[in-house]
């Protein structure tokens, strides 16, 4: 089933959209909620309050991806209940990628309102779809999924060493592009 249909069930309130997307994206979006947890069970209730957040969000909400609208919801699903599981602190790991994204994205752009805050996602948008196909996808395994240095490896069939310098780069050539854009890093 396409999206469009997923979302058309949605927006007219049928019993079906929930397991139609459950059958399209139930598996990719459990698998991005465990990367983040580490806990199976967590993982599976992060994804029904998900899908019953999506039910109360399509209407008045109309995504044109629903996977990448699906995921943004699970991850911060999960991102809220590593912060309550871990009383307001975030896992090592959530942290050594927000560390690493630092030198990228300034800290006045993360503290101001709503309106700034999209601006930096078309921006961000923008910058990825200008990436090669290799860096793009090692950046997003990275600092979208949370998949570590050594996963990213295998499943690109390359060493670690390639993969840190390839999301150096790509953090730094991201850097330069919002100094270009005005934003001051």
């Amino acid at each position: 089933m396409e999206d469009r249909e997923i979302v058309a069930l949605f927006w007219d309130r049928d019993g079906g959209a929930i397991p139609a997307a459950q059958g399209k994206y139930g598996t990719r979006l459990l698998r991005l909620t465990e990367q983040l947890l580490h806990s199976r069970q967590d993982a599976e209730e992060c994804l029904n309050d998900a899908w019953l957040k999506a039910w109360n969000a399509i209407p008045p909400e109309r995504p044109d991806n629903l996977m990448a609208y699906l995921a943004r919801i699970c991850r911060n699903l999960a991102l809220d209940r590593l912060d309550r599981r871990n009383d307001q602190k975030r896992q090592a790991e959530v942290l050594a990628l927000t560390a690493e994204l630092e030198g990228c994205v300034p800290d006045s752009l993360r503290q101001r309102q709503t309106a700034d805050r999209e601006e930096l996602g078309t921006l961000l948008t923008s910058f990825l779809e200008s990436l090669p196909e290799e860096p793009r996808r090692m950046f997003l395994r990275r600092y979208w999924f949370g998949d570590s240095i050594r996963d990213i490896a295998r499943r690109y069939g390359c060493g670690e060493s390639r993969v840190k310098v390839t999301l150096m780069r790509t953090r730094n050539r991201l850097r330069d592009y919002l100094e270009q854009e005005g934003i001051t890093v």
